[in-house]
């Protein structure tokens, strides 16, 4: 199953972060909030990732294409620039998609964008901060006993 993370906005409320960055790659104990968010949903088995990229999506490109190097050993040559890359630390299992959907496209326009990426069943949608402790196998077992073209989950802050 495809799980969609929308990381284009602003970040305009979390300003002071996001000058420098996009919101999902503010850090939380020392990896960016999409990490944590993506290790969510790989632990209940979804591991294919769409990435909806729009402020600085560069960041999260950058990223991605150094993940796997910077969480491995390496040896380098400084005589010819070669580089080795040996057994990695952090072998994360994922497909990630990192799709260009527009600096100013809102939630429905960058949605309407991986459309062709996502026709013909059923998949996950979050934002770039989306972090939570939903049990995402009985929130998916929910919606496919209902039977509805969607389910939203939504937390109820708590009161004064």
């Amino acid at each position: 199953m495809k799980v969609v993370i929308l990381a284009g906005g602003l970040g305009t409320r979390l300003s002071e972060e996001t000058e420098a960055r996009p919101k999902p790659m503010v850090e939380i104990g020392g990896r960016p909030i999409l990490w944590h968010i993506m290790k969510h949903y790989a632990h209940f088995g979804l591991r294919e990732f769409y990435i909806a990229l729009g402020y600085k999506g560069e960041s999260i490109k950058r990223f991605f294409i150094d993940y796997h190097t910077l969480s491995s050993n390496m040896t380098v040559s400084l005589r010819d620039g070669r580089v080795d890359v040996h057994d990695g630390v952090d072998r994360d299992e994922w497909l990630v998609h990192l799709i260009e959907t527009g600096l100013e496209t809102n939630t429905g326009g960058r949605l309407r964008r991986l459309e062709r990426f996502l026709s013909g069943g059923t998949f996950m949608l979050t934002y770039g901060d989306g972090v939570s402790d939903v049990d995402l196998g009985a929130l998916l077992k929910f919606h496919r006993a209902h039977g509805k073209l969607a389910t939203v989950m939504a937390v109820r802050p708590p009161s004064p």
